[in-house]
């Protein structure tokens, strides 16, 4: 089973840090112009911003997956419980503890939900009725993909291929998680579930949670700390608490002012970077 933490302090250790960070594709094109950021043990952080932004990028800097995209770290570092891991593969990160959801909800379409699963837990060598012990959680949480075990992946819904792909990552039995865009594609009330789920997650397992996400609303609502990027930068960062009630966060990202609900095409992007650079 996995270890039961409490939640985490409001004061609780860095467990993975980005130093000035620098990415470039192709050796060619800058995609992230020096992000710094702090993730929290037992926290859940949230990565902001529109498309294009950067934030799926700093996802795979971290897991290793950039050299899939003829991506590479060019500058700065990034630690992990001390350890300097730019040039770890991804599979050695996995057994560190930190492993990837990919966005689009990656799946191996021709295999079952609970094959699915099973794959994640390939590294591991504690037994198989650990193994077995850890899917019958994995389905406390997705009692939905019990009942879909025996079907083929590919023909499962957006929502239940979402849960397939967190729940074969649980199988690693990871210490940090980070999720890529995991409300993209889903109606409002699968998000829902899956963010409580991430909650719970996090609460009762200790799970550490690194996730990017477009939806802000839904996203500050569930973390704990938060990073809006944009063109490659970190522009603000803070609290959840804070970001929400940031007049320039409720402007451009939730869509409210003093006036109402706004439009991003009621706003010139000039005035926005004007405000945050100063």
């Amino acid at each position: 089973m996995f270890d039961t933490l409490p939640e985490a302090p409001t004061k609780a250790e860095t467990l993975l840090q980005l130093n000035n960070i620098e990415v470039i594709y192709n050796h060619v094109i800058l995609v992230l112009k020096g992000v710094s950021l702090k993730v929290p043990k037992g926290g859940i952080t949230a990565l902001l911003g529109g498309n294009g932004a950067g934030k799926s990028t700093t996802l795979k800097a971290v897991s290793g997956l950039l050299a899939s995209e003829r991506g590479d770290i060019t500058k700065g570092s990034i630690t992990y419980r001390g350890d300097v891991v730019n040039a770890w593969n991804p599979s050695d990160l996995v057994k560190k503890g930190v492993i990837q959801v990919m966005e689009g909800r990656h799946c191996f379409e021709h295999l079952t939900v609970e094959e699915n699963l099973l794959t994640g837990a390939y590294t591991r060598r504690d037994g198989r009725t650990s193994i077995a012990d850890d899917l019958e959680l994995v389905y406390t949480y997705f009692p939905r993909l019990k009942e879909r075990r025996k079907s083929q992946a590919g023909y499962t819904s957006g929502g239940e291929q979402q849960m397939t792909a967190i729940g074969r990552a649980l199988m690693s039995r990871p210490e940090t998680i980070l999720l890529d865009e995991p409300s993209m594609g889903l109606a409002p009330q699968l998000v829902e579930q899956i963010f409580e789920i991430v909650k719970r997650l996090n609460e009762e397992q200790g799970v550490t949670f690194l996730l990017a996400e477009q939806n802000t609303n839904v996203a500050l609502r569930f973390a704990h700390t938060g990073y809006i990027l944009e063109s490659g930068r970190v522009v603000m960062e803070g609290s959840a608490d804070a970001l929400r009630e940031n007049p320039d966060v409720k402007e451009f990202y939730l869509g409210l002012s003093d006036k109402g609900r706004r439009s991003f095409r009621d706003v010139r992007s000039y005035r926005r970077r004007k405000r945050w650079l100063a």
